[in-house]
């Protein structure tokens, strides 16, 4: 997210910024300056100032951290600059918030409805467990996640702005052969956490209000991936952000394998019963997570099917475990009737 959050600085952030907490609201104005405001033939300065004087009033109780000389200055100029500097955590969190509020909800109903729109067989809400409205409700839970699912992971981001991480920029730095090898451990080592972290959430000591509510949706939609109860989403998370912590990775390779996981958590959601392909054994794939909101206690993993096969929990996608079987079934009777 520090790649992000510069590029967001440069583009827009820092003229917000400028905008709602300017230098101008914590710098009273030297004599020089009221007298050339005064003297000036244009009496737009003025009317200016005293459009602005009581939104600077009331933010001039805000904390701040010094005001170096230079922002004085800009401010005498009425040059854009903000009292909360790029550097500040409290802009870093706020900033940090919004920008991932604002990119989840993007990247969830892009991907959310393109597999939908475009994937998702629309026969499966036929079926006698998929709910009344459950595709909006699936939505609502999502947004109502969200923002605390944010909360919850800005001290990983705000570690990786900070510098805490082994994000790196360079390639030649670690090569290009543990550029390649970070990719799959990446992926071995989440999948192992998540698939952990899955299975420890199913115990029924905190399965009824931690998880269950995720698996409200026995037949999902593609908007069902992220309806989770907020700190369940966030312990399944956690393994993304503590690789960084522990791992050399390329900033940037990074932020494409995050957009990469939120995208495929979107894919195995589409209730796909697709079998015989040469991965099935192998990719813990769309099938294989529908006979987990099936059957509950198979196919914990996110990507592969080698962590369910260690811990006994995986379970073969079979053409005639296919809930769109049981669809075709009911119609069949509806017709004999």
């Amino acid at each position: 997210m520090d790649i992000v959050l510069s590029i967001s600085d440069d583009l827009f952030l820092d003229k917000v910024w400028a905008s709602i907490l300017p230098v101008s609201a914590f710098t009273p104005p030297s004599s020089a300056f009221l007298q050339a405001s005064l003297n000036s033939s244009s009496h737009l300065p003025i009317v200016a100032s005293e459009a602005t004087s009581k939104w600077s009033h009331l933010i001039s109780y805000i904390p701040h951290p010094p005001l170096p000389a230079e922002l004085e200055s800009l401010a005498l100029l009425s040059q854009p600059a903000s009292a909360w500097p790029r550097d500040y955590v409290p802009r870093q969190l706020i900033s940090l918030f919004s920008l991932t509020l604002v990119g989840v909800h993007i990247l969830y109903f892009v991907f959310a409805w393109l597999s939908y729109k475009f994937i998702f067989n629309h026969e499966m809400m036929k079926h006698p467990r998929f709910l009344k409205n459950q595709v909006r409700q699936e939505i609502i839970h999502s947004l109502k996640a969200f923002p605390m699912m944010i909360l919850l992971t800005l001290p990983w981001f705000q570690g990786e702005i900070m510098g805490y991480s082994k994000l790196y920029d360079n390639v030649e730095e670690y090569g290009w052969a543990y550029l390649i090898f970070s990719i799959v451990w990446f992926l071995v080592f989440t999948d192992f956490g998540i698939y952990w972290i899955h299975r420890w959430e199913h115990h029924p000591l905190w399965y009824k209000w931690l998880h269950k509510p995720h698996h409200k949706w026995i037949v999902p939609t593609p908007f069902a991936s992220y309806a989770f109860h907020p700190l369940d989403g966030y312990f399944q998370s956690i393994p993304y952000h503590l690789f960084i912590y522990l791992f050399p990775l390329h900033r940037m390779l990074y932020l494409g394998l995050f957009v990469l996981v939120n995208f495929w958590s979107i894919l195995i959601h589409d209730s796909d019963m697709i079998t015989g392909h040469p991965l099935e054994k192998v990719i813990n794939g769309p099938a294989h997570h529908t006979l987990h909101h099936l059957y509950f206690t198979v196919n914990y993993g996110q990507y592969f099917t080698w962590a369910d096969r260690m811990g006994n929990s995986y379970r073969q996608p079979k053409s005639e475990l296919d809930p769109l079987k049981e669809v075709h079934d009911a119609q069949k009777k509806e017709k004999q009737q």
